[in-house]
């Protein structure tokens, strides 16, 4: 198996009669229930610009200071909306190219990090050789992400593909976009895999993976108490601990202000080109 990564070298009271005021405009909903809470709805779609939950690695002014450099790159170029799981096709430069670009198209398997710091990863079978190549999400050599496929998978993880058949990460590099028509709620791939026999990279029976069929053939007796001896039922009871991996509501709301105006006209600024790029003026014809 290879691995390649890419990375940049960047940085109540009474009431008062006031005037009456312009109403805000609707935010457009994005793919998913109407009933979707918006700011819950951005943390799925934009989760970078959330800063990390432990306190070691928070400073205001350098978060503030990368969501303006993040908006500045999504003006540059289009960041499409992907989840673990999506197909993508990525470009970016590369002198050494003939083209002097390259393109990779792969599953993604991993999406992580805050801020400028953040990252996918994409794999494929080519050859019959898998290849995982690890993106910087906001690299200025990437060119081009397009989204193949939009979906998710059962976990939030997909590194069991690696222990998996080839079928499963196989992907055409010319593979054609599937387009979802507008509104159209983000479809939930149900697919779970088979594994090749052990060894396996990791021991994925002592996971709660809901994306993988076969395991349980593999298990002898020792691995089914190892896994009983060590699992965590009472983890999901510790509120502290779910309070120390998010960011409060308050503070998601203030981030959500800060950027979300911005983001709205990227968008529609892109659909109005979109809709330039797909009308053709008819052609007159001379007497």
């Amino acid at each position: 198996m290879i691995f390649l990564e890419f990375r940049a070298l960047s940085t109540l009271p009474e009431r008062v009669e006031e005037p009456p005021q312009e109403e805000p405009k609707e935010v457009p909903q994005r793919r998913g229930p109407k009933s979707t809470n918006p700011i819950l709805e951005h943390r799925h779609i934009y989760p970078e610009f959330l800063p990390d939950p432990n306190p070691k690695w928070r400073n205001s002014l350098r978060e503030k200071m990368e969501r303006a450099d993040m908006l500045k790159r999504r003006q540059q170029i289009d960041i499409p909306e992907f989840y673990v799981g999506s197909i993508l096709a990525v470009t970016i430069a590369d002198p050494h190219a003939q083209g002097k670009t390259n393109k990779f198209v792969g599953i993604c398997i991993e999406r992580k990090g805050c801020g400028l710091r953040a990252e996918f990863t994409l794999r494929n079978v080519v050859d019959h050789q898998g290849l995982e190549v690890r993106y910087d999400l906001y690299d200025p050599t990437i060119d081009k992400i397009q989204v193949l496929r939009l979906e998710k998978r059962l976990d939030d993880k997909l590194f069991y593909l690696r222990d998996a058949l080839p079928e499963y990460s196989t992907f055409p590099l010319d593979m054609d976009p599937e387009i979802l028509p507008e509104g159209t709620p983000v479809p939930v791939n149900p697919l779970k895999v088979k594994l090749k026999p052990k060894p396996w990279l990791e021991r994925w029976e002592r996971q709660e993976l809901k994306g993988i069929a076969n395991i349980e053939q593999y298990l002898t007796t020792t691995n089914r108490l190892n896994r009983k001896l060590r699992q965590t039922p009472w983890e999901k009871f510790d509120l502290m601990k779910q309070y120390r991996k998010t960011i409060p509501m308050e503070e998601q709301s203030d981030i959500w202000s800060e950027v979300n105006n911005q983001l709205q006209q990227l968008q529609m600024a892109r659909k109005k080109m979109a809709r330039k790029r797909t009308f053709t003026a008819p052609k007159t014809q001379l007497g």
